[in-house]
């Protein structure tokens, strides 16, 4: 009986490669249809996850996505994007354009090398991924105990959502640049980064994970967080919860049930952001939900507010916050799902649970705060100095990354006021002559010079983020403070 199951499916699998032989991807690119954008036309024989594999490569070549029809019904996949580059413009770059047709045609059937935009490559380098509670200093803490360990940070990402943080990062050993392979060692940065993410009375556990693989940053990053049941701690603050401009910045995600069709609806409206298509499709698929149809619309506030009111009954919002809303650029996401056993939502609890994971997905990536940018030569320890600083002059960093290219660092910090407070201008000016005004540079202004001294929308004093506010005193747990005090 085994024997003939084994058998069974070892002919499906091969009826499905020759399936895809006989009728390769198709990929059409066409840039004279539409005035505003490229247009991508991507057929194929359908297989789960496929949709987010081509969404993950247009994303990871920077580029916007401002339409997109989605049709993967009946073994096909048939899909159509509308993308631009990060200026608005149609894609011209030939290069650009020769890769999408080799990542998404033929070519790529037969070829894993094609893919590799946006992965890590670590033969020559140490992954770690750390996941743990938030808390004021915990970038510090973490970047000096690799420098106390004679690790260089080339590559990180981190996140943070309702008071639980994630970092994917990339290190070399200081001595020899290349991935630290002693187990005994790597044993004791597990332990010592461990400590550090575990700090004192936090009800979940910190996980710390270091390997030799590859890993796409950003697809792990929401691995680690769902894994990490982010979107189950609601940070709730009487007076953030009744401010209009919280409720403006918040998702409205819906699901309902076509049941005459066994689908279930999922709709996401909110302020659109580059990466978002990725990040909900991103969601869905790690779920286990398959997308059989669906369309995409970021092409500005009217089409919100025509979508908006066509759905009346599932508004959440007063209809002034509708009116609020409709200022914003708005992307409008409709998704036909299943589950992956072919059945549509069953019950209210697995509803909420859609909605809680793509609001917690789509506020992951949400940049909030004062954005800076570090360039520089790049050098052991300067991801610790640099952090430090913030972390003396009261700046938590609510999302980094960190990059190394050509032996230059290339960071992008976005860090707001511990309290709550608006950045006062005077200590970015400090900042800055300490780290060097050439440096560092600001991105977007002090919200102070916009609002003098009034209490941030997006920060709650409660919700605290990498960075902090004062020296951190776990430091004594480690024998850390003689050398980072």
């Amino acid at each position: 009986m085994d024997v003939n199951m084994s058998f069974s499916q070892d002919m499906d699998d091969e009826y499905e490669k020759l399936i895809r032989r006989m009728n390769p991807p198709r990929v059409v690119i066409d840039n004279d249809s539409c005035k505003k954008a490229t247009v991508i036309r991507v057929d194929s024989a359908n297989e789960y996850g496929i949709l987010l594999e081509v969404v993950q490569i247009l994303t990871d070549l920077d580029l916007t996505i401002t339409k997109a029809y989605i049709s993967s019904d009946g073994g096909w996949f048939m899909d159509v994007f509308n993308v631009t580059d990060q200026d608005g413009n149609k894609v011209t770059d030939e290069v650009v354009l020769d890769y999408i047709q080799k990542s998404l045609g033929p070519e790529a059937c037969f070829s894993t090398s094609l893919r590799s935009v946006g992965v890590i490559p670590s033969t020559d380098s140490t992954l770690i991924e750390l996941t743990g509670c938030d808390r004021p200093g915990l970038l510090s803490e973490l970047t000096a105990v690799l420098t106390h360990l004679k690790c260089n940070v080339l590559n990180a990402e981190v996140w943070t959502h309702n008071t639980r943080a994630a970092a994917v990062m990339e290190v070399t050993d200081d001595l020899t640049g290349s991935a630290v392979s002693d187990p005994e060692r790597l044993s004791r940065i597990k332990s010592l980064l461990r400590n550090v993410l575990k700090g004192s009375n936090t009800p979940k556990e910190a996980k710390t994970v270091v390997s030799h693989g590859e890993v796409h940053t950003d697809r792990r990053l929401h691995q680690m967080m769902f894994e990490d049941r982010d979107y189950e701690n609601r940070v709730v603050d009487d007076d953030l919860s009744s401010n209009v401009q919280d409720e403006r910045q918040r998702p409205d995600v819906c699901v309902d049930n076509w049941l005459d069709k066994d689908y279930s609806v999922v709709t996401v409206r909110c302020k659109d952001r580059p990466k978002l298509l990725f990040d909900t499709v991103c969601t869905l698929t790690d779920m286990q939900y398959v997308v059989f149809h669906g369309s995409v619309d970021t092409e500005g506030t009217e089409a919100f507010q025509v979508k908006k009111s066509h759905h009346t009954r599932t508004r959440k919002f007063p209809l002034k916050i509708n009116f609020l809303i409709s200022l914003f650029s708005c992307a409008l996401q409709e998704y036909y799902v299943r589950h992956i056993d072919g059945s549509p939502v069953k019950s209210e609890a697995e509803k909420q649970r859609i909605i809680q994971c793509l609001e917690a997905a789509i506020k992951r990536r949400v940049s909030e705060g004062l954005k800076l940018e570090l360039c520089t030569t790049d050098r052991v320890g300067l991801l610790s100095n640099v952090t430090r600083i913030f972390r003396e002059n009261s700046l938590t960093v609510t999302r980094a990354e960190v990059k190394t290219k050509g032996g230059k660092a290339l960071n992008t910090f976005y860090v707001s006021d511990a309290s709550g407070y608006s950045i006062d201008a005077k200590t970015i000016d400090s900042i800055r002559q300490t780290i060097g005004q050439t440096i560092l540079k600001v991105k977007s202004k002090p919200r102070e010079q916009q609002q003098r001294e009034k209490p941030s929308s997006q920060e709650s004093p409660t919700r605290f983020l990498f960075g902090g506010l004062f020296k951190s005193k776990s430091f004594v747990n480690f024998g850390l403070v003689r050398s980072y005090s």
